[in-house]
C-alpha cells in the first residue's frame, strides 16, 4: 500500500534540503529533458516533484499520488550499485513504486521513456484507485 503522507512528519536537517536545493539547480542534462516532460503535471495531469528528499534519500523524480519515484542513472550509478540497491530496497519496503531510467534512453528515445512512466503509472492506478490524481485546476488547463 502506497505511503499516502509520507511527505508529514518527515525529520529533515537543513543540510540535507540545502544538498537537495544544490541538486535541483544541477541537474544533468538528462534529468532537465524528462522534468520538461513532468513539470507543471504535463504527464497526463500527473504531478512530479524534483530532487524530493523522502526517509534521508533524495530522489530525482517523485509522484506522490503514485507513490512512484523515478530515478535517472548515468555513468557515476555505475560504481555505486550497492548503494543504489539498498537504497532502493529501503524504498520498496516503505511501499514506493520505483522506476530506474538510463541517461541514453531519455536521450534517444524519450516517447518510450514516457510511455514506460505512462504504464507504471496505470499498473500503479490500477492497482490502488486511490492513487488516480485529481483532475487539474489551474491556469490555462480549462480550470
Amino acid at each position: 500500500m502506497p505511503q499516502r503522507f509520507i511527505l508529514r512528519g518527515q525529520k529533515v536537517t537543513k543540510d540535507k534540503i540545502a544538498l537537495a536545493k544544490e541538486i535541483r539547480s544541477k541537474m544533468t542534462e538528462a534529468e532537465e529533458i524528462l522534468w520538461q516532460s513532468l513539470r507543471a503535471n504535463r504527464l497526463d495531469g500527473w504531478h512530479f516533484r524534483r530532487q524530493q528528499i523522502l526517509y534521508g534519500y533524495i530522489v530525482d523524480f517523485y509522484c506522490h499520488a503514485a507513490s512512484l519515484i523515478i530515478e535517472v542513472d548515468g555513468e557515476i550509478h555505475e560504481n555505486q550499485r550497492a548503494a543504489d540497491l539498498e537504497r532502493g530496497w529501503t524504498l520498496a519496503d516503505k511501499g514506493f513504486h520505483i522506476i530506474r531510467i538510463q541517461n541514453k534512453d531519455v536521450f534517444k528515445n524519450l516517447p518510450f521513456v514516457l510511455d514506460r512512466i505512462r504504464s507504471e503509472l496505470r499498473r500503479i492506478t490500477i492497482s490502488d484507485p486511490a492513487s488516480r490524481p485529481l483532475p487539474y485546476k489551474g491556469r490555462g488547463m480549462g480550470g
